[in-house]
């Protein structure tokens, strides 16, 4: 686009402004002027505003009530602060499964195997065709995927979801066959493969998906990552940094970091932050040791879910915590007043407030 000729800025730093609102506050200037008005479907301004927007991660949590069937979903923004968001546009019971560059993969609660991709801040949606294979509700051991994995390429604005688990055949057990099916959004079609398999995975394991490089990352029970490369449909294995502690009280997770890898580790009295520096050669790098001492008490029950260079997102029970890596202040961003909900880290995902589409 060209210049304003008649006004005080240029476009671009216009352009520049405008990325760096809130989705709905960009929404409303729609209403501005002509210019103003295409920039949702500008080609240009939505990929410069998703760069902008995937610099500052947010946390994205489901506040269940242990009594009752309905529950809100809270998202922290480290820029600015607390909101409540809602699914009620996808008229179903859902649960997020997975989380990527602002799409969300919901699964529906009353009828298994339909499974939803939509975007929360523009409330578009996608429901995803089921697989022609009756095999996909049964995985072992409750019908459902171990796994699911949502992968979003903010420049071609396409997505996959993988849903993978072990196999079983009605009225049997698990025979280790490890299926894996991949929806891709440009042909609106499912594809599926088989492997044998021996990992498992705890609930935060599935819940941490991180797609980098082109592949979804789990980190498994078995000390190692396991990967999925979307281009060629393999798994492989990675492995876990040499100088990872193992202490019997240390505890591991994976998030992204600034579009690498990372792990946390947290024990006792540390929680040290290792970044995948060279993804080829599986080269880790220890990025940050912090000192735990002034929430001793919080950390047997916390748990990293969202991080920049700049600060780390944690969940407990009933708080949403944030540390600012450079000044090393912590601060509580989130508390639950109601004393019976569920743990707040049970149902947190790492979240970005894109203008990607799901169509």
């Amino acid at each position: 686009m060209n210049s304003v000729k008649d006004g005080f800025f240029p476009d671009e730093v216009i352009f520049q402004i405008l990325a760096r609102l809130p989705v709905k506050s960009l929404f409303r200037t729609k209403t501005v002027c002509k210019l103003w008005f295409r920039l949702s479907s500008d080609k240009y301004f939505i990929q410069l505003y998703n760069e902008v927007s995937v610099r500052n991660p947010m946390v994205l949590v489901e506040v269940s009530e242990v009594s009752e069937s309905k529950s809100s979903l809270i998202c922290v923004d480290n820029l600015r602060g607390v909101s409540e968001i809602s699914l009620d546009f996808l008229n179903d019971r859902v649960k997020i499964r997975a989380s990527c560059n602002g799409l969300l993969c919901c699964s529906s609660i009353p009828d298994k195997g339909v499974y939803y991709v939509c975007n929360p801040m523009t409330r578009e949606f996608r429901l995803l065709p089921k697989s022609r294979e009756r095999p996909v509700t049964r995985f072992y051991p409750d019908g459902e995927a171990s796994l699911v994995g949502l992968a979003c390429n903010l420049w071609t604005q396409k997505f996959n979801v993988v849903l993978a688990g072990y196999h079983r055949s009605f009225g049997h057990r698990s025979d280790g066959t490890f299926i894996c099916f991949v929806f891709d959004s440009e042909s609106n079609k499912w594809r599926k493969f088989m492997s044998i398999q021996d990992y498992h995975f705890t609930h935060m394991n599935r819940n941490q998906v991180v797609f980098v490089n082109g592949s979804l990352h789990w980190l498994t029970g078995s000390s190692c990552i396991l990967v999925l490369d979307l281009d060629c449909d393999i798994w492989r294995k990675m492995s876990l940094p040499d100088k990872l502690g193992h202490g019997s009280g240390n505890r591991i997770y994976m998030l992204e970091l600034d579009s690498c890898l990372s792990l946390i580790e947290i024990s006792d009295s540390w929680m040290n932050i290792w970044v995948l520096k060279d993804y080829v050669r599986e080269e880790w790098d220890l990025a940050d040791r912090v000192s735990l001492r002034c929430i001793r008490g919080l950390v047997p029950g916390i748990f990293p879910i969202s991080q920049t260079s700049e600060y780390v997102f944690l969940a407990t029970h009933k708080q949403v915590l944030v540390y600012q890596r450079k000044n090393r202040v912590w601060k509580e961003m989130y508390s639950v007043k109601n004393g019976s909900t569920l743990p707040l880290w049970f149902s947190a995902h790492a979240f970005r407030s894109t203008i990607l589409s799901c169509h």
